[in-house]
């Protein structure tokens, strides 16, 4: 499938295009056209090196595009259904394939039905879209209780064992399909869909396009309930998100070479052997990497082993060039800005020359995953299959280091460089550095 060889281009369109905090105007025919501004970042994505395009929320919602108010409409705010025609079809004229978020498990209290249940109450036609009960009632004192989304009660939960709920939703992924040719979705909180409906919408994509992948978000537990053959190709890999960072600001790269060995090691327990999972540095939902690291010389490392461990890896909007974000208790602003262009820099430069070793790679995007050095400091791991080896070494201190071990031996070309390296034994690694050793 192409989406095990991706590398993935996150963006959060309300906040690059600057409408998330745009005050909504009350007449429909107010319409901005700020999603066209998405066609200025593709040259610069595809220079990167990413493959495809992940697109948060697009539809029209009450705020932050998690709380839909209309599937089949683009929010009025970014612009048109025709501006993002044309915004898709530019993506796909360069070569990039596309990803949609499908948020199916909640809506906004705008949506059409739930409003029209707020009117009618027990009349309306729409009751069973939601589980609710007429006999209490919630904070908005709409007369009635419903179920939100884990105690959010501005995220309306539909009912998904209702049919017309689903086929509702289907009917807007076909559109999506047949309009803007997207290529897949990401499943928002895909932890709390049912294994039901996770089967019935892999039934119904598969008919959309060849090779439509589902993608799923998930956060802890064992990925196979989401992740196999019935449900999703793919889902987020957070154990390893936190291991990324944590390894570095603890000066412990035990961490992730424990969680990447137990995922996908040679073990007869490991868990994901062979199965590729969305990796990440950082997200629209988590303070930026630039931001949580310690020490900023590890920022390009952190990325090493991102484009070097098993997965698929998503590089999130601005931090290719080392854009700073923290997360606040009660919003998301500073992690979802709006930037007027990219701003490339050093960092951007040793992220593309990674990426282009990677996808370059079949071991690096297909192979078999193995520690070979492990230090506080350092880790050298292995990926190999059939007809490649290579080797990732890291060094997060600011001293050189000598890795010793047998299997460090003979000639090897340091991809990122172009060097060649004569190893008898032992591997030179430089203070802070980062080498892909084919």
């Amino acid at each position: 499938m192409w989406f095990d060889e991706a590398v993935v281009y996150q963006i959060y369109p309300l906040g690059l295009c600057g409408v998330l905090n745009e005050e909504r105007s009350s007449d429909d025919s107010v319409v901005g056209h700020s999603i066209l501004e998405v066609k200025d970042w593709i040259s610069h994505i595809k220079k990167l090196g990413a493959t495809c395009i992940l697109f948060n929320p697009l539809m029209e919602s009450d705020y932050h595009g998690y709380d839909t108010r209309d599937y089949y409409t683009v929010d009025r705010r970014l612009g048109t259904n025709d501006d993002l025609k044309e915004v898709c079809d530019a993506i796909h004229e360069a070569g990039l394939k596309i990803l949609f978020d499908g948020v199916f498990n909640h809506v906004g209290r705008g949506f059409w039905a739930f409003k029209d249940v707020q009117e009618k109450k027990w009349d309306s036609p729409y009751c069973g879209w939601f589980h609710l009960s007429f006999d209490g009632n919630t904070e908005y004192n709409d007369g009635f209780w419903y179920e939100g989304w884990e105690g959010h009660n501005e995220l309306v939960k539909l009912n998904l064992d209702n049919p017309d709920v689903r086929q509702h939703q289907f009917d807007a992924i076909k559109q999506w399909t047949d309009l803007y040719g997207i290529d897949g979705l990401r499943l928002d909180v895909a932890y709390c869909l049912s294994d039901f409906y996770l089967k019935e919408l892999r039934r119904f994509t598969s008919t959309l396009k060849e090779d439509f992948v589902l993608m799923g978000e998930t956060l802890h537990g064992d990925y196979n309930m989401y992740m196999n053959d019935e449900k999703c190709h793919s889902v987020t890999n957070y154990e390893c998100y936190k291991g990324l960072y944590s390894s570095f600001n603890c000066a412990n790269m035990h961490e992730i070479s424990y969680s990447l060995n137990r995922q996908f090691g040679y073990e007869n327990w490991c868990i994901y052997r062979g199965k590729h999972l969305m990796t990440f540095v950082d997200n629209h939902d988590v303070t930026r990497i630039a931001s949580i690291l310690t020490n900023k010389n590890h920022l390009p490392l952190c990325y090493g082993i991102l484009f070097g461990m098993p997965g698929i890896p998503c590089i999130y909007y601005g931090s290719e060039w080392g854009e700073e974000g923290v997360k606040a208790p009660n919003n998301d602003y500073a992690l979802r800005p709006c930037f007027e262009e990219p701003k490339p820099n050093e960092l951007t430069e040793e992220i593309k020359k990674m990426i282009h070793v990677r996808t370059g790679s079949n071991a690096l995007c297909h192979g078999s995953y193995r520690n070979v050095v492990l230090t506080n400091h350092q880790l050298i791991f292995e990926r190999r299959t059939d007809d490649e080896r290579m080797l990732v070494a890291i060094n997060a201190s600011d001293a050189p280091f000598t890795a010793h071990n047998g299997e460090l031996g003979g000639t090897m070309t340091d991809l990122l460089t172009g060097n060649e390296i004569q190893m008898s034994g032992q591997l030179e690694m430089p203070p802070y550095s980062v080498q892909y050793l084919k």
